[in-house]
């Protein structure tokens, strides 16, 4: 099984940058594709972009352009780096793993956009 530690949320002001981590651990070598989804308040949570093996990427609409993941594999860690940050993108953030059609999450890490 994998175990998904994520970091780098915090509060930062609108038009502002942010970086997340999701390092991971344990049973790492068949994971097939990792991902971020966010969940805002009395929300439904919501996926946020995708990076699979053979380098295939997908954004949700609403962050093309201004988000971007990425994978060190030799550090077992995915990234999201978050720019042009708006209030709406304002949520706790989960990282997933997708191994053998399990799925493993993070924990969460909170993003407030405010001024």
């Amino acid at each position: 099984q994998v175990r998904l530690v994520e970091s780098g949320g915090g509060l930062v002001q609108p038009g502002g940058s942010l970086r997340l981590s999701c390092a991971a651990s344990g049973s790492i070598f068949s994971i097939s594709a990792m991902g971020w989804y966010r969940q805002a308040p009395g929300k439904e949570r919501e996926w946020v972009a995708s990076i699979f093996n053979r380098g295939m990427i997908n954004y949700v609409e609403s962050v093309k352009g201004r988000f971007t993941i990425s994978r060190d594999n030799a550090k077992n860690t995915a990234y999201l780096q978050m720019n042009s940050l708006k209030p709406e993108d304002t949520a706790v953030y989960y990282c997933k793993a997708v191994q053998s059609g399990l799925d493993s999450w993070g924990q969460g890490t909170q993003v407030t956009v405010s001024s």
